[in-house]
């Protein structure tokens, strides 16, 4: 395929030859069987998400894993890592084995599974099969909490000796309110930016750490905990762009929660700069019927997976934000910390491209997006979605259709 690729930093005007779903080579000119030229528009490396409840199995009248994947591939994310907390927990090996069974059936996009944490559970004992684990240090969806300093402290020197990423979601439950909600602002002040930065501070004094990634950072208080501290950080969209302002009631109800606009622009700014390690869509659908509930009563979490890199690449268009930070976040260190053979445009590399017509700006309407929630919190936004979005050499989507196969593989099953 040949266009202005994103290779080494820079744009490149190329041809990409691909083998075996793998980047065989990259040259001015290439002769092969197929012959893709995409002119002047961008060929980047696809996105890679990190962090999604595709709510399979046990919740999937909110998502599932077709639903889940097939929205991934229409905004530009070659491979998922999903979350745990489902109906059961992804915890012990049947578990494992019964949601690997399910979801392999249905991904229309690589995936990486995580493995939840309990203090009744050893995580070693489905270590092979999961590309890192996550620990919930505050209640939120699912019934995984861990807030007992010991369990805590056990679960991280656990993972550590296994050698994988330990996801964390870094509210301290014992400094959570829980006085009446009505709105956003109200939910922020139940979960203050305090309570982000204890419990990152908490997992600062355990010696034997290992690799820990803060997910969803929200506050300046949050920045400032992990600033020297040898985590890799993640930020979600909806905390770059959204704030406790937003005219969207429970549908904008998440965990960390929407903060104030100074706490908004100083996590963009850290993301813009480059300080945050990877762009995570936090994808957590609940139905609109959900969602209509009393403010109190509504479940936390919003959908993203499908509009976080177009969002990006609007604010790219607009100078904004820079190409070379966007990539970095969205592709190559993810990439790099879950050991995953994707996020840059090199030989040896899988090929994950997504192309884009970096003149094309559109916008986001729920009607058009394909999750099964049937809402968007960025409804009516600037936004650029790819053109193509392309799979270990396979299309996937193409102007605006699904084509193609269903072809999504486990990352980590591709290592054994």
């Amino acid at each position: 395929m040949e266009g202005r690729a994103y290779i080494k930093e820079k744009l490149v005007q190329c041809c990409i030859g691909i083998e075996n779903g793998r980047i065989k080579s990259i040259k001015k000119l290439l002769r092969g069987d197929e012959h893709l030229d995409f002119g002047d528009m961008l060929i980047l490396p696809a996105a890679i998400d990190p962090h999604v409840h595709f709510r399979d199995p046990g919740l999937t009248k909110k998502e599932d894993f077709q639903t889940g994947t097939i929205s991934a591939a229409f905004g530009g994310v070659s491979c998922v890592l999903d979350m745990p907390n489902t109906l059961p927990p992804t915890l012990t090996p049947r578990s494992l084995e019964e949601k690997t069974d399910t979801v392999s059936k249905k991904a229309w996009v690589d995936y990486g599974l995580l493995g939840g944490c309990s203090p009744k559970v050893d995580p070693a004992a489905i270590s092979n099969g999961v590309v890192g684990y996550k620990l919930f240090m505050s209640s939120t969806t699912g019934n995984l909490l861990v807030s007992n300093d010991a369990d805590v402290s056990k679960i991280v020197t656990s993972v550590a000796g296994i050698g994988k990423v330990l996801c964390v979601h870094a509210e301290d439950e014992k400094m959570i309110q829980t006085a009446p909600e009505m709105n956003l602002n109200e939910h922020d002040k139940n979960r203050p930016s305090s309570v982000e930065a204890s419990a990152i501070t908490r997992l600062s004094k355990i010696r034997e750490a290992g690799k820990i990634h803060i997910c969803h950072l929200s506050s300046r208080e949050g920045l400032a905990a992990v600033e020297k501290l040898p985590f890799t950080k993640e930020v979600a969209p909806h905390h770059l762009l959204l704030d406790k302002r937003s005219k969207l009631e429970a549908y904008g109800k998440a965990n960390p929660p929407l903060r104030d606009k100074g706490n908004r622009e100083a996590v963009f700014k850290a993301f813009r700069s480059g300080k945050i390690d990877v762009l995570a869509s936090d994808h957590a659908p609940h139905t609109i019927e959900e969602k209509e509930q009393e403010f109190a009563d509504a479940p936390s979490g919003m959908p993203g997976v499908e509009t976080g890199l177009p969002l990006m690449l609007a604010l790219v268009k607009k100078d904004q934000l820079a190409l070379d930070v966007l990539i970095r976040a969205a592709c190559e260190r993810p990439a790099e910390i879950f050991g995953i053979n994707k996020g840059r445009i090199e030989v040896g590399r899988d090929a994950d491209l997504i192309v884009v017509d970096g003149m094309s700006m559109g916008s986001i309407a729920a009607r058009n997006l394909h999750s099964k929630c049937g809402w968007t919190p960025f409804e009516n936004w600037d936004a650029i979605f790819p053109l193509a979005t392309i799979v270990r050499g396979v299309k996937i989507v193409e102007e605006g259709g699904l084509v193609g196969e269903r072809t999504g593989r486990d990352v980590v099953a591709q290592k054994r």
